[in-house]
């Protein structure tokens, strides 16, 4: 859209079904090439991508042509697709349902990326569930726990 400027910076964060620790160190860096593309495909910039066996962190610099809603829908549907015609989980791969994002202004995108970065490390000390609810509470988001990333099974 002519004349229509923007500066967003949106950190998503979203599980395989039930939390399931399902993505494997051999192929998440191929995931992430292929979740940059869905990015990149809908006109968003990705700032920094990473995770753990049962999560992912996307921080992206966001147009505002498109919705969260839409975008999320894409790339959980699109990667799930992919991960499933290739058949690395041996079961039919899911993304939970529901998503974390959170909005940053452009003076904490250096922290932000590196937090990113270095999830692996940040994860040996702190458990997901727990990280994620104090960014629950940071950004004062208002949350029951019963709905928050159903509980493995």
């Amino acid at each position: 859209m002519a004349n229509t400027y923007s500066q967003v910076h949106l950190q998503f964060v979203f599980t395989p079904k039930y939390r399931a620790a399902l993505i494997d160190p051999a192929w998440e860096t191929e995931l992430y090439k292929y979740i940059t593309g869905i990015v990149q495909k809908n006109k968003h910039k990705m700032l920094a991508i990473n995770g753990t066996e049962d999560h992912v962190h996307m921080f992206i610099g966001f147009q505002t042509t498109q919705s969260i809603a839409s975008l999320m829908q894409d790339v959980k549907a699109d990667s799930s697709q992919w991960i499933n015609s290739r058949e690395y989980c041996g079961s039919r791969f899911e993304w939970q349902i529901g998503y974390g994002v959170f909005s940053y202004s452009k003076s904490a995108v250096n922290n932000v990326i590196r937090y990113i970065q270095n999830q692996k490390e940040h994860h040996r000390k702190v458990e997901f569930l727990d990280e994620y609810m104090k960014i629950l509470e940071e950004f004062a988001v208002d949350y029951n726990e019963a709905y928050i990333f159903e509980k493995p099974k």
